[in-house]
């Protein structure tokens, strides 16, 4: 009778530590994702073009970071057609950023050259 007992609860300790194992693994995959696409999209959005900078309900929160960022930003007058270049507007954005201090969806940092991915 001990033998069953033993049994029973090594198999529910085998069951719990899979368990375990199993969230592990699906966790670490969420946080390997990257948040920007290589066809540099973040949440389904383009991350060049004409932007508009809010204060809330934005398609993307952004921290401006000086080292390590997701996504080199380069501001530029006209034709904002490779990934990184922004084209600050008022009307008509191609998508809207807000400035957060935590939690951002994506880092960036200002450049004057080569925007785009790491």
């Amino acid at each position: 009778m001990n033998s069953k007992i033993r049994l029973i609860v090594l198999a529910g300790t085998l069951s719990f530590f899979s368990f375990i194992m199993k969230d592990d693994v699906s966790r670490t995959r969420k946080q390997s994702k990257a948040p920007i696409s290589s066809d540099c999209k973040c949440k389904g959005k383009k991350l060049y073009g004409k932007v508009k900078f809010v204060n809330s309900s934005a398609d993307i929160k952004v921290q401006v970071v000086q080292s390590f960022p997701d996504l080199k930003v380069k501001l530029v007058r006209s034709f904002p057609d490779e990934c990184g270049e922004w084209q600050v507007v008022e009307s008509f954005p191609d998508f809207t950023v807000q400035v957060v201090n935590s939690f951002p969806d994506i880092k960036i940092k200002y450049v004057d050259n080569f925007p785009g991915l790491k």
